[in-house]
């Protein structure tokens, strides 16, 4: 028990001085504009489709340093790039996490955060944790509902209404005929769709979702597959690297299928430490989502990555990192306690029966790269074109610290991720390294602007041409 109290003062000094851990600075990396909004915040390592990645540095204690949330003030906001203006198209929300963009144009937002504690979960771990959160913006009370807001345009925000609530800390939602799914932690729910624009009925449950043990990644989304009948379902770890054991991971680090005709709940691609974005290409119709990676290997090391994901691929975790690269922490046997449980391609417990996947895309260690939307190939944005929108919420864990911003990365006609990001919206850390804001969610409204749901800030932002 020593070493737990010294990494916890530890984690409580550094968190209150705002000191860093063990890592030093990265002078070589390139910060954003704050006047123009002209450039992203890259590194060196962990970018682009052949990423340069540094060795591994197993560290005990992880770097601490978050970016204290404080929100905006009525006359800040972030910065667009030329040829684009951003404004808000709905403010005074609680903890908007995830968009969704209905058929008539309106938008659903849900207002959530981490679920409540259980007993269980009151450990002196989770209480340090959940503090560190707090400082960033979140760990708060969930106000565990989804709000449906009129149809953006160019001449103002249209009125809101509650729509749903009394959820379990809500995130994923698809429609599908007349029927609307919102994934709450524990539980996929089924609602019927007003026409009307009513307050949604009460919903019912049509599968359950892992959400035991400390649910260290609480949130579950949803992408509906017309063509199929069925959801995708996107789960992340209970962990960083499997440390409490194979067992609390049984249903997780993977993206599932369910299919709404039969029921069944099957296994589509695993080895993915926290998937959270999800999208089918316009073009293609395949599936891609972006990743976030695990912690304490290093400033940059393992980068987050967007990739195409087929069925029964197998990324990794926790064994390897960047699909083919052994994780030094972890056992390469770590599967074997779970014999008899399938997974997408294997048994566990013959680890390298197949080979592994190796990401398409790297998006920098640490930028917590959440949200993702494609842009159409003929929308009003011409720079944005074909590129897929990813929203960095952003580091907690990294000095200097990385993410806070919204990026475009370009796709060639083939359907695949090439050439360098681009900036949406940069300028979420003021001068003072503190957050005005965290994107999450992003999703694209009818008239081709681009909406970014800003949970620290309480505001969804809106990205569209510049009319001048």
């Amino acid at each position: 028990m020593t070493g737990f109290y010294l990494a916890l003062g530890f984690a409580v000094l550094t968190l209150s001085l705002g000191c860093t851990g063990t890592q030093q600075p990265n002078r070589s990396d390139q910060r954003a504009s704050v006047q123009d909004g002209s450039a992203i915040q890259v590194s060196p390592y962990g970018w682009g489709n052949k990423p340069l990645l540094t060795a591994p540095a197993p560290q005990r204690l992880p770097t601490i340093k978050p970016a204290r949330a404080i929100g905006w003030d009525d006359t800040q906001g972030p910065i667009a790039p030329p040829g684009t203006r951003v404004t808000r198209y709905a403010q005074g929300l609680s903890h908007p996490r995830w968009l969704y963009v209905l058929p008539n144009g309106d938008i659903l937002v849900a207002e959530t955060d981490s679920p409540a504690p259980t007993k269980a979960q009151r450990s002196p771990v989770a209480w340090v944790t959940r503090n560190i959160m707090r400082f960033a913006g979140s760990g708060y009370p969930s106000a565990n509902r989804i709000r449906r807001l009129a149809a953006p345009s160019d001449n103002g925000v249209g009125e809101e209404n509650l729509f749903i609530e009394g959820l379990h800390s809500p995130f994923g939602m698809a429609l599908l005929k007349d029927t609307l799914y919102v994934a709450n932690t524990d539980a996929i729910l089924a609602f019927d769709y007003p026409v009307d624009g009513k307050a949604a009925k009460s919903g019912r449950s049509i599968a359950s979702l892992p959400a035991a043990g400390a649910n260290s990644h609480w949130t579950k989304n949803l992408l509906a597959d017309p063509a199929n009948n069925r959801l995708f379902v996107a789960i992340g770890s209970n962990s960083n690297i499997g440390e409490a054991g194979p067992s609390e991971e049984i249903g997780r680090a993977g993206i599932f299928v369910l299919d709404l005709a039969t029921g069944a709940f099957t296994p589509f691609a695993s080895g993915l430490r926290n998937p959270v974005g999800m999208a089918l290409h316009p073009v293609t119709r395949e599936l891609w989502t972006v990743v976030n990676e695990r912690d304490q290997l290093g400033n940059d090391l393992v980068p987050d990555y967007l990739t195409k994901v087929r069925q029964s691929d197998d990324f990794g975790w926790p064994t390897h990192y960047w699909g083919i690269f052994h994780d030094p922490r972890v056992p390469k046997d770590w599967h074997a306690g779970l014999a008899a449980t399938l997974t997408p391609t294997r048994p566990v417990g013959e680890p390298d029966r197949q080979p592994r996947r190796i990401p398409n895309f790297a998006l920098g260690a640490h930028t917590a790269s959440l949200g993702l939307a494609f842009y159409p190939a003929d929308g009003p944005i011409k720079a944005f074109r074909g590129h897929a929108i990813i929203s960095q919420r952003g580091s907690w864990n990294r000095n200097p610290r990385s993410g806070y911003q919204v990026i475009a990365v370009p796709f060639n006609d083939e359907g695949m991720p090439a050439g360098e990001p681009k900036p949406v919206l940069t300028g979420f850390l003021n001068a003072r390294g503190q957050a005005q804001g965290r994107p999450v969610g992003v999703a694209i409204d009818q008239t081709g602007a681009i909406l970014i749901a800003d949970d620290v800030g309480g505001i969804v932002w809106r990205v569209s041409a510049d009319p001048t």
